[in-house]
């Protein structure tokens, strides 16, 4: 693994799967540093929106616009539409999918949008899916709504 960011996403992921919950993980990237990183956290918080993306977001605290706009959006897994509309709501430019082989969000109306998508389908984050999809596939069906 050669991206730092998304291994940091990874590490999230991890943590959240330790903890007893879904292993997505996010970590929010401005000027090449992070500024936010988050997990899933639906079990951990009874919560109906702290998934990876939005919990990355909370973590990063208030932000002005422009930072936003400067940022890249990284997440193990393809953003589902809760969290991609909050990507296009603060203008984030970019973002960066771990994989999207288990979940693929809204990416082509992300793109839409002038968001650059760009998908890694890197084989940790899928391991990590897969694994946790076979162990628990009636949780990870209430984390996307089925």
């Amino acid at each position: 693994m050669s991206d730092l960011f998304l291994e940091a996403a990874i590490e999230e992921a991890r943590k959240g799967r330790a903890a007893g919950g879904i292993p997505i993980g996010s970590v929010l990237v401005h000027n090449g540093q992070i500024i936010g990183r988050g997990h899933n956290q639906r079990v951990q918080h009874g919560s109906v929106i702290h998934h990876a993306e939005m919990n990355c977001l909370e973590n990063a605290g208030r932000l002005p616009g422009k930072i936003y706009r400067e940022c890249v959006l990284y997440s193990t897994l393809s953003p589902c539409p809760m969290c991609s509309g909050a990507a296009l709501l603060y203008g984030i430019p970019k973002i960066v999918v771990g994989e999207n082989k288990t979940f693929q969000g809204p990416e082509a109306y992300v793109r839409s949008q002038g968001v650059t998508v760009e998908i890694v389908n890197d084989p940790t984050c899928i391991e990590l899916m897969e694994k946790f999809i076979a162990e628990e596939p009636t949780l990870w069906n209430e984390d996307i709504g089925v």
